[in-house]
């Protein structure tokens, strides 16, 4: 008999395994895969091409510090000096943290005055201070609504970012339809949503970009994402919990037992006090033998790249290193993201697929051997919006090349020079070059493709009977959900797993 049986090897069950585990808990985590981290890994994925390529999950938010001090995690996650750049016919608009006047005088060259820069500062500024307030807030016991609007303290931060739906405020606080589009990128990241609908999906997207651990800095992790979840797993290794891969778990009994596939086919049964799902909402019903929800829908393209050089850009002004550095937005105006919502939403992959990419070797060259490093190699991730998984139904092939053929049609419609120019061949000639769809993500583990397992929720109680509890309860008082679709889940956060665990502990 364990003390806990925790169903998924990723990233949130290895933290929870290891706050168990060092709590004492007897723990048995049982993976699938034939590897721990789930989707949040590294790996080769070009034959012959020595880059280490964060494949699914890329960019670390959401992940605490507490919890990184917590396990002993010897991880270093950089941040990056260049915010954003996104270009606009010849010039574009360079967002530097480290030089605040130059990003003053980008953003006039772009808009034609000061009014926008002056509003961006004044918007961040707010959602900066809601994130030192709500952040810390994620890793204890849930607040009502009301406790956590008055620990914010700001009737108009709460009422733009909690009540009215976010296009409306971003039209009304920018005028410029560029700023506006950069603004609400963060409200639409595997999110198939218009910014104007009232149910708010968009606003709690963007709230959940930018409240990360306090800050909200997009940090890039020092060898690739495989060096957050591997540091997890030795953690908990370390402190003693039993990590099997190659384990497919078939049934969860809510009396506690757990029945498991070996590789080999032949199925096995552990009883456990508590048993953790790390599994989206719509496996763990499958598992319980109950229905499921409606299944949810992620929408996004990913592609992997790497490229012998970086891409020439139409603005003199930027070099490839600047504007590469941060996120680089592609066709992301306030008005080419509706247009590509309307597109999708009728059925037709978007003429002007918006996209972002960033380039992971450029602020951590540690993920490329040493003769690319030399060449000037870098690998380049895109993240595609409005691609949601009902394109990819029908015809899957097709419309996986479709999505590719319109999004780098997209992409060098910005750029002085086609990418695939200067894209690195592997060396059997074919490019470098790696295409995730919503179901690619489905047919590894995600209902749907949604890389947040299920439409984000508050990061506060929305039922009476919630509050004071960790939002990873179920129906059944020995299972608890340990994953991303746990309120407060979502993103690579650990946040979920510190939860559940926690709350195993306070019984």
């Amino acid at each position: 008999m364990y003390d806990v049986v925790i169903v998924g090897g990723g990233h949130n069950g290895l933290v929870a395994a290891g706050y168990l585990a060092r709590a004492g808990r007897r723990v048995l985590v049982l993976e699938r895969l034939g590897h721990l981290g789930g989707l949040a890994v590294s790996a080769r994925v070009f034959p012959g091409v020595d880059a280490r390529v964060s494949r699914y999950s890329y960019l670390v938010s959401l992940l605490p510090s507490r919890i990184v001090r917590d396990l002993g995690l010897g991880v270093e996650l950089r941040r990056r000096r260049y915010a954003s750049y996104t270009p606009s016919g010849a010039t574009g608009l360079l967002v530097d943290d480290g030089d605040p006047a130059r990003t003053a005088a980008s953003f006039a060259s772009v808009t034609g005055g000061e009014d926008a820069f002056a509003a961006w500062r004044r918007f961040y500024a707010m959602t900066a201070h809601v994130a030192r307030r709500v952040a810390p807030t994620l890793l204890e016991p849930l607040r009502d609504r009301g406790e956590l609007r008055d620990l914010v303290g700001d009737a108009e931060a709460w009422r733009d970012l909690f009540e009215r739906p976010v296009g409306e405020v971003v039209a009304e606080r920018f005028g410029d339809d560029l700023v506006r589009g950069v603004v609400l990128t963060d409200a639409l990241i595997g999110t198939f949503a218009d910014p104007d609908d009232p149910d708010l999906p968009a606003n709690r997207c963007l709230l959940y970009h930018v409240i990360g651990d306090g800050t909200g800095d997009w940090k890039v992790p020092v060898g690739g994402m495989g060096a957050v979840t591997g540091a997890l797993a030795d953690a908990a290794r370390a402190a003693g919990a039993e990590l099997r891969t190659g384990m497919e778990v078939v049934a969860i009994d809510p009396g506690g037992e757990v029945t498991f596939r070996d590789a080999d086919g032949a199925e096995h049964a552990v009883g456990a006090r508590h048993v953790l799902a790390n599994v989206p909402p719509a496996t763990l019903a499958r598992l319980l033998g109950e229905e499921a929800p409606a299944p949810p829908e992620g929408s996004q393209l990913k592609v992997n790249m790497v490229l012998a050089r970086l891409p020439r850009l139409r603005d003199a002004k930027v070099a490839p290193e600047e504007a590469f550095g941060g996120t680089f937005h592609v066709n992301e105006s306030a008005a080419r993201l509706a247009a590509a919502h309307a597109e999708a939403a009728a059925g037709r992959v978007p003429a002007l697929p918006p996209a972002e990419l960033y380039c992971h070797s450029l602020t951590d060259p540690t993920i490329l051997g040493p003769d690319l490093r030399a060449a000037g190699a870098h690998t380049l991730t895109l993240f595609g919006l409005h691609m949601p998984a009902r394109l990819f139904r029908a015809d899957p092939d097709g419309a996986r090349a479709e999505a590719l053929r319109a999004t780098l049609a997209s992409l060098d419609s910005v750029l002085a020079e086609p990418i695939g120019d200067c894209l690195l061949r592997a060396p059997d000639g074919t490019p470098c070059l790696e295409v995730k769809t919503p179901l690619d993500l489905e047919e590894a583990g995600l209902p749907g493709g949604h890389i947040f397992h299920r439409d984000l929720t508050w990061p506060f109680a929305e039922d009476p009977a919630e509050r004071g509890r960790w939002g990873v309860e179920t129906a059944h008082p020995r299972v608890l959900l340990c994953g991303a679709g746990a309120r407060r889940g979502g993103g690579v956060s650990g946040v979920p797993g510190h939860n559940a665990a926690r709350a195993v502990l306070a019984r």
